[in-house]
């Protein structure tokens, strides 16, 4: 038996659940991009004498709304794609600023230590002990609402965690040989952390960062769910579970599809996140 045959008997299969939670998400990632194109109508377009009509596949549903349309007439189709594009654009900016920030802190505690370490460790704690949701809601009520300030708080999210996993990975590594041989060559701090520890801890930073993300969709929806969110006119998959929630007797569909979307994107990329960090932990090999 050849090398060749041997290696791709080795190779270990990825599941088919992986599979399809793969494509799910590049459907989304596509629909995102280009979500302009595949609506249908504009996903602010009223028409009262079409309000409430069921999906294609109940009785009364025309292939003019697939999904139907909702207390104003206005197509659901149309409003779950702009909604995906805009939930997905908060999840993902609020996820990478969060990474950002917490990588950089994270960094500034290994290098600088004493006070420095001592104030970032407090407010890791301080951060991890109240609840994000009750911060959240205080700081939206008390600063009223923009898309901006939305994604800036999502950032804050979760920046605790990358604090932390940086740090301890960045203490460990500057003590290896590798590190010790760089520094004694001459080599600068900002080229010994950017150029050789970010890239050796970055595994586990991107590992954190697949299961942050769901978590950080679910937060999202959750405060548009309560109103304090995306506002109107814009639109979310958690506004739209908020608004279709007085219709579940009646039109269910208005809250059932985006709530859909909001479960299977989430077991998705927390079904992702779990296989990359089976694969990228050399704890688990």
């Amino acid at each position: 038996m050849s090398d060749a045959n041997i290696s791709i008997r080795r190779r270990p299969a990825i599941p088919l659940l992986i599979w399809i939670s793969c494509a799910w998400l590049v459907l989304l990632l596509l629909v995102s991009v280009s979500g302009d194109l595949l609506s249908p109508y504009d996903y602010q377009s009223i028409d009262l004498r079409a309000r409430l009509q069921p999906p294609v596949w109940l009785n009364g549903g025309t292939w003019d709304h697939i999904l139907g349309t909702d207390q104003l007439g206005r197509d659901v189709l149309s409003r779950l794609i702009t909604s995906i594009q805009i939930s997905l654009l908060v999840a993902m900016a609020g996820t990478l600023i969060g990474a950002v920030i917490g990588t950089v802190i994270g960094l500034c505690a290994a290098h600088f230590g004493g006070i420095v370490d001592d104030i970032v460790m407090i407010a890791i704690d301080y951060q991890a002990a109240i609840p994000f949701m009750i911060l959240a809601l205080a700081v939206v009520a008390f600063f009223s609402n923009s898309l901006t300030l939305f994604i800036l708080l999502m950032g804050i999210y979760g920046w605790e965690r990358y604090a932390r996993i940086t740090r301890g990975l960045a203490l460990s590594s500057i003590k290896q040989g590798y590190a010790v041989a760089i520094r004694t060559l001459g080599a600068s701090s900002f080229r010994v952390y950017g150029r050789h520890i970010l890239p050796n801890i970055a595994n586990a930073l991107i590992v954190n960062m697949t299961l942050n993300f769901p978590q950080t969709i679910m937060l999202e929806t959750s405060l548009s769910f309560l109103g304090l969110g995306i506002q109107p006119p814009m639109t979310s998959l958690g506004n739209m579970v908020g608004f279709g929630r007085d219709y579940l007797l009646t039109a269910w569909w208005l809250a059932t599809l985006p709530a859909l979307v909001i479960f299977v994107t989430t077991l998705a990329f927390a079904l992702v996140g779990d296989w990359v960090r089976d694969k990228l932990d050399p704890t688990s090999r």
